[in-house]
């Protein structure tokens, strides 16, 4: 296969599925049952002017018999004045008219013929389009049954990602919260054990109040023992105190 056929065969390929995309079946169907219409009133029209033909020649045998009877008539009155002539031509022209009746009968059964035919093609055709036009209706109709319940499916099916991915999200805030909770508890848990600092007014009143007896007595032994060291060495001179201390009993 050459390269153009290639190339046009998937053109038509293409087109093809661009076509069966774009085409709806409900106006497929209605397209098809307004040609039928127009065929079975073209069928109706070729049966009127048939009996519109037939109603004519009705019309023209008619006049033939009366003027078949006037010749008649006429031979008689010729026949009887004693006009055998004249009443010679008056039959040859009656001959005459008799062969056009004759004519106009045949023309008259196979125009009635005819007209039968196509009354029952019309008749015929029209339970065809009545039998399409139902066929056509529940078609549509399932059609549109058919598109609506994909719309709803499309639309459940896009919920479902919708909600699939909410949930994840859902569950990855559920994941970070507790992380969050595990790392204050556990923050709380070094600051009750004394390895952090919460910083200034983080600690309670009992544990500043044991810090602050537990200074004051430090402060007391140191005081003890500075004490004794002047009571044992009388002659050394005093340690200079700051200016923040007194000396004892001061």
């Amino acid at each position: 296969m050459g390269m153009w056929q290639r190339l046009k065969l998937i053109f038509k390929a293409k087109a093809n599925k661009a076509l069966d995309r774009a085409e709806d079946p409900r106006e497929t169907l209605d397209y098809s049952y307004s040609k039928q219409l127009e065929m079975l009133q073209r069928v109706r029209r070729g049966v009127v002017d048939v009996a519109s033909s037939r109603k004519r020649l009705e019309l023209q045998q008619q006049q033939l018999r009366t003027q078949a009877d006037k010749c008649e008539e006429q031979a008689r009155q010729a026949l009887a004045l004693g006009r055998e002539d004249l009443a010679r031509e008056v039959l040859t022209r009656r001959s005459a008219i008799q062969q056009q009746a004759a004519d106009l009968d045949t023309q008259h059964a196979e125009l009635a013929a005819q007209e039968e035919k196509l009354t029952l093609a019309a008749q015929r055709l029209q339970a065809q389009v009545d039998s399409f036009r139902t066929r056509k209706e529940t078609i549509k109709a399932s059609y549109t049954a058919a598109e609506a319940q994909t719309r709803v499916n499309e639309a459940v099916s896009g919920l479902s990602d919708e909600l699939g991915e909410v949930g994840l999200a859902i569950q990855r805030a559920e994941d970070k919260t507790q992380q969050m909770q595990a790392r204050a508890g556990a923050i709380d848990e070094l600051i009750a054990a004394g390895t952090l600092d919460a910083g200034p007014g983080a600690r309670d009143d009992v544990a500043a109040e044991l810090t602050r007896l537990s200074s004051a007595s430090d402060v007391e032994l140191e005081m003890t023992r500075m004490k004794a060291e002047l009571a044992a060495g009388g002659s050394t001179p005093p340690k200079e105190i700051g200016t923040n201390e007194k000396p004892d009993g001061a």
